[in-house]
Parts: C-alpha cells; structure tokens; sequence
C-alpha cells in the first residue's frame, strides 16, 4: 500500500503472537513484524505486514537485534503486572503481552539488579558535578526517561550505544510519541554520513547507533556526542557481550578499562552452560541463529570476575541471581513479588536465576564504594558437595524406552511388572491422566488404560500402595488457585488389560486442607494402617507444616500423639516409611529457601516423637528430590539446590550414623538433557538396587519447555556398601 504523509519519521513496533496453557503458563512466540518505512526525499511511505522467521533471517547481526524486541516485551508485561515502575517501556512496543509469571519474576530480577547498582552509583558519585552513564547495546531500555522523570538525573548524562538499525528505530519511536520527546526539549537528530548512524543528540541524552565491537568507531562517536572521558562513568552492559565472539567481548571490556579511568562496569549475562538447563538454554540461542560465546571460556562467577580484573579492572564482584535476590533484596520486597501471580514453577525460578548472574567491575576513586555489597550472613551460604571418589552412577535409558513425557506426575508399584502413573503435565497439557508401565521379555512399555470413575487430572499429587492391593491418591492441583484435598482409592484389574477403578473416599474427622507438593507415607501403629499427609502448600499457604493421620480401615482422620519439635514447613520435600515410623527429608522452607534436615519421627508406646538426624558433613539443602530408604540408608536422588555450582547427585545418608556421602551421576548414555526435579521413583526389585526415575523437566524460562523423554534407571548395587 502507498500512500503520501507529510512526516519524515520510520515507526516500527513488535507485535506477538501466543499460544497459552495455564497449568505450565506456557507461551510459544509466532512473532510479525509490522513496520512503516517513509523515505524522507519524497515522504513515500510503504507499509507491510510480513512474518519474520529469524532462522531464516540473514546474518547473526539481525538475530542479535531481534532479542531486543522480545526482551522489551517481556519487560514491558512485568511492569504491566507491578513488578516494578516504569511508565515509559509501554512506549516502545506495538501491542502490550502478559507473559508467563515465571518470565515476568526473570525479567524483575534482572530490572532490579540494574536498577540497584545505578542507584549505588548515582549515590556513590553524587558529590561530583558531572557524571554520565554509558549503555551499550541499549535497545530500547527506557533508563534515561525513568531517571529524569524521577528526579534522579541531576548530573547526569546518558550515551546509549547500539547497532545503527536499532538507534533508528528507538529514534523514530522517541520522535513519535510526545510523552517521550517532551522530556527531550533540546534534542536534535544528526545523521552521519559515512556510517549511515543516527544520533540523537541533547544536553542529557544521546543516542548513537554504532557497532560496540569497533572501538575506534565507537570511541570517536563517542567523543563526538561529548563524553567525558575522565569524567565518573557507569557503563552498562544486560546480554549485550554475550552474544559477540570471546575475542571482541573481551576487548570490549579491554578498551572501556583503558579509556574510562574513573569508571564502573555493571554486566549481567549467562553462566553454567554444562549442565541440563545451560544446555536447554545454549541450544535456545543457537535455533535464534544468536549464538551465545564466552560461556565455555568464563562459565561461572569466578571466571567471570578473574576476566575483568585480567582486562585492567582493579576490582570486581559477581552475583548469581539467587545470591542477589535473597541477600540483597528485603525481606518485605521478596514477600510483595511472590504475591503479585499464582506461582508454581519454584524449579524453573531457582535455576534460571542460578544461571544468570550481575557483575560490577571498577577502577579509579570510584572503586571506593562496592555496588555489590553482601550481608555478613548470607541466608543462602555457598556450600561445596563432598563428592565422594566413587565412580559416578551410570543411568541408562529404560529399556524398552517407553514414551513417558510429563512433570509432576505421581507413582506407585501395582506389582514388581507394572507401575501406576498419574497426573502431571506433559506435551499436550495436563493430559496423562493415568497411564501403567509395563515390564515384557523385551523390555518396558507405556499404555494409557482404560479408567472407571473420575479421572484425576492433576500435578503434585501423591500414590500411596497400600496393604491388599490398591493404591490411596490425596491431593494435587489443576491450578495454582484450585488444590485438591480428595481421597481417592484406586484400584486396578490385571486380568487381561489393565483397567483401573477411581473411587472417592468419603473420611470421617478433621481433614487437611486441599494441598500440593506434600507427601502422603503408609506407616502403621496399634495394628492399624494409617496415611501420614504432611507439608505441601495450597492456594493461600506458600508453605505448610501439618501433620495428619488417616486410619485406612476406619476411614477417619485420627487424633494421634506426636511429641518433639516437628519439621518446618516446607512442600516438595521427600518422606520414606522407615523403622516403624518415617523419616522426612529436604524441601522448600519458609522464604522460598531449600532445607537439608533430615526428621525421624519414631513410634513409641504412646505415639509418635519427632527426632533430628544430625547429619556430616551437612548436605546442601535441596528441594524437588525423590528419596527411599535401602538397608538403614536413605538414598535422596536429584532435585534442585541454590548453594552449590552443578546439579544433585546421588546423595547417602546413613541413619545409624548420620553420615552423608554424595555420589555423582554419569548421564553420558542419556542423549538429552536429564533434568531430574518434578519427576518420580520407584525402586523396581526387592533388595532395592535398581532404581527407575520417570518424567521431569519444567519450562526453562523463556528457552522453551524441556521435558525428559524418556525414563532412566540407576544401578544402586555399588554404593549400598556405603
């Protein structure tokens, strides 16, 4: 379509397309590009609409400055939803999408992380008179707009470096929208000639488009719009580096110690590519023809921070995301986020952040004042595993490898030959209602089965074999906002093929409330068999710490006396029958923080007492694991923990003794990323030495929904000499 206008601008926007599910608030972009180009000779405009396929875009440049436009979004959906302020992001994109609240709570830690190190800097220079901030590879970043409408600005100048594309782009939106200009009274736009770059140019703001990796370019566009070059700068770089090859990020970071004396570099990008999630997130960026570089030279905090001090840094401080959000985030702050949305993706969270981190570097007088400023405590230590010299545990593929595609499913043994599975969420939504696995001569096989009764279609449930055949269902969710407190006795048929039979129980007595990642435990007292239901979460309780007894036969909720000091709250923590009684370990506590305690509760003549294992060396805390007891063992498998680099293990906790030995896992033989949380397990023989784990996986932040495909066993006959 053509058409003549009297304007001489270029308006481009975003607008994205999503495919929503709600269990696992999961969104797949179909992007569309919508842009007007007017040709300022003739202010001829042509207006298209055409679908971008950035895998078949050319050049890994265009890629690069496509992130910018999903980032924007996102943002712009966690200001929409209170995360933080901003009023001005909304101004740079087409059409507002609410993303998923894991996305929304990723993109708020890394807002408040760059926001905390420009206030520290703004307040450590405040005394001078001139100071500026250089952002490269700024995209459309709105910092300059919110500083002067806070009043934060004072001094300051802002040069915003990014590739010329991009900077005509943010200048055409900025030159459209009067909310925007009218804090840019005195700008003027300048073109240069021989690079093709706009410049916005005013007393406070300057916008230059410019490769960041040539420097004598940047350097003289710089000096051209008036940086000061030995004046106090804050140079920020979000997942700007990362995405250029090692040799020129690293002479990036070079050139700005070199040329900025009085100066301090705040960067926040990825680490930890090796392990199932960096590898979900690796090859993310590889489909966006975005490659992400460096990760294999610097993969963690150290070698991120010994980068820059070898780049001419006199000092440095890394964060990853976890440290920064549960130390140097208040306490009342951290309440506020996690009560913005339902949330139920605590996996997914704690990994994204524990693969990102924020790294201020500086050199000169401004190194006196740190950005990055830790409490004496941390609330969440770094801790090193005492691996021990054993040779990893092998995992091998089931065999057979039956198809079993599904997070936060639960399990129970039907018999030694077939396995009960329900709930969960798997490709197809929450979908795998109840499903058997079935051991053949030539391996193991999955069958959906035919169900009478109601079906339960639900995550974080709990099976519960019981005396005489039959398997005890309690809880579970559809939602965030609708848990389940049904009891529900399933029964099976195995003449010829497997039928199943759900029937709800209706109990007698004070029940607990409907609840979630809890744990359900056969134990038995004064020959009776009861279901001990303890911890989970609901709808209003990020945590609970009750305790209940079912009596099976009498089908009542009984009153039972249990003295000691009983577990802390938690959900998604692991409970195995041992000695009369159970025994409780890990889980999320208060806060959102994992525990690594271990609880017996003991039968006596007159009840139950709670005992604390003390266990040594301390395993690190953990969450989302599965665990059984084996010969007076405690054998905790996989999950998910904050304070130490890698992923769980195998970890034996001796109960005797309260030695604690971790086992590393060699997944060599698994061909795709084995993320064990939100999975399940059963031990398949009767000395308890073949262990199967089935399903797991969650959605990867905004990488994209990784789920394991198949289940693993694990030969536990080497280390239960332990």
């Amino acid at each position: 379509m053509l058409c003549t206008i009297k304007i001489p601008l270029i308006v481009f926007g975003t607008i994205l397309r999503y495919k929503y599910r709600h269990s696992a608030y999961e969104r797949k972009p179909l992007p569309l590009c919508c842009f007007l180009v007017v040709h300022s000779e003739d202010y001829t405009c042509v207006q298209r609409v055409m679908p971008v396929n950035r895998k078949r875009e050319q050049g890994k440049d265009a890629a690069v400055q496509g992130t910018n436009d999903s980032s924007v979004v996102s943002k712009v959906s966690a200001a929409a939803q209170g995360y933080f302020h901003d009023d001005f992001l909304k101004h740079f994109v087409c059409k507002m999408s609410r993303r998923a609240p894991l996305i929304n709570r990723g993109y708020y830690v890394r807002w408040k992380a760059v926001d905390h190190c420009v206030k520290q800097f703004l307040h450590a220079t405040k005394s001078c008179s001139r100071r500026q901030i250089l952002s490269l590879g700024a995209g459309f970043d709105s910092l300059f707009f919110r500083l002067r409408a806070e009043g934060a600005l004072g001094g300051v100048t802002v040069f915003e470096v990014d590739f010329p594309e991009v900077a005509r782009r943010k200048a055409a939106l900025i030159n459209s929208n009067a909310c925007l200009k009218d804090l840019l009274p005195d700008w003027e736009t300048v073109l240069n000639k021989q690079t093709n770059a706009v410049f916005i140019s005013s007393g406070h703001y300057n916008l230059i488009g410019a490769d960041v990796r040539k420097e004598q370019e940047v350097e003289a566009s710089l000096s051209a719009a008036g940086l000061q070059w030995d004046n106090p700068t804050l140079i920020l770089s979000e997942v700007v580096l990362t995405y250029m090859e090692t040799q020129w990020s690293d002479a990036v970071i070079g050139w700005a110690a070199r040329l900025l004396p009085q100066s301090m570099f705040v960067m926040y990008e990825q680490i930890h590519p090796d392990d199932p999630f960096g590898r979900v997130m690796q090859s993310h960026f590889l489909k966006l023809n975005s490659k992400i570089h460096s990760l294999q030279q610097y993969p963690d905090n150290v070698a991120q921070t010994q980068r820059f001090i070898q780049e001419g840094w006199e000092k440095c401080h890394c964060l990853d995301m976890n440290q920064f959000y549960f130390d140097l985030l208040p306490e009342d702050e951290r309440q506020r986020i996690e009560n913005l949305e339902p949330f139920d993706e605590f996996e997914e969270w704690h990994q994204k952040c524990s693969h990102y981190f924020i790294l201020t570097a500086s050199k000169g007088s401004v190194t006196r004042q740190a950005l990055l400023t830790l409490p004496n405590t941390s609330s969440i230590p770094q801790m090193t595993p005492q691996w021990n010299t054993h040779p990893p545990l092998v995992v091998q593929p089931m065999c057979g490898s039956p198809s079993v595609e599904a997070l936060g499913m639960a399990s129970a043994l039907l018999t030694p030959e077939i396995i009960l599975l329900t709930g969960g969420f798997g490709r197809n939504g929450r979908d795998t209602a109840a499903r058997v696995l079935i051991k053949e001569k030539c391996g193991w096989k999955s069958a959906c089965v035919e169900v009478h009764g109601d079906k339960v279609v639900s995550l974080y449930q709990t099976l519960t074999s019981v005396p005489g055949g039959g398997v005890v269902l309690f809880g579970g969710r559809s939602s965030p906002l609708s848990p389940s407190g049904s009891v529900v006795l399933v029964t099976a048929d195995l003449a010829d093929e497997v039928q199943l039979s759900f029937t709800n129980i209706v109990c007698t007595g004070t029940g607990p409330k409907p609840r979630w990642r809890h744990t359900s435990t056969l134990i038995c007292y004064n020959d009776k068999t009861f279901l001990f239901v303890f911890g989970g979460r609901s709808e209003k309780d990020p945590i609970l710490g009750d305790a209940h007894f079912l009596c099976l036969e009498d089908k009542h909720w009984t009153e039972i006396t249990v003295v000691g000091a009983g577990p802390e709250a938690r959900h998604s923590h692991s409970a195995c029958p041992y000695g009369g009684g159970l025994v409780i370990f890990g889980g999320l506590g208060e806060g959102g923080k994992p525990l690594g305690d271990a609880l017996y509760l003991r039968p006596t003549s007159s009840g139950f007492c709670w005992e604390m294992k003390d266990l040594h060396p301390p395993p690190v805390p953990r969450y989302s694991h599965s665990a059984h007891v084996i010969n007076e063992k405690l054998v905790v498998v996989g999950g998910v923990w904050l304070q130490a680099d890698g992923v769980p293990g195998v970890s034996i906790v001796n109960l005797n003794t309260g030695s604690c030995v971790e086992i590393q896992l060699d997944t060599l033989s698994v061909p795709w990323p084995l993320m064990l949380h939100s999975f399940c397990s059963e031990l398949l023989d009767c000395e308890g030495s073949e262990l199967v784990l089935i399903g797991g996986g969650g959605n990867c932040f905004s990488f994209g929904t990784h789920l394991n495909l198949h289940p693993v066993t694990v030969d536990l006959k080497p280390i239960l000499c332990f």
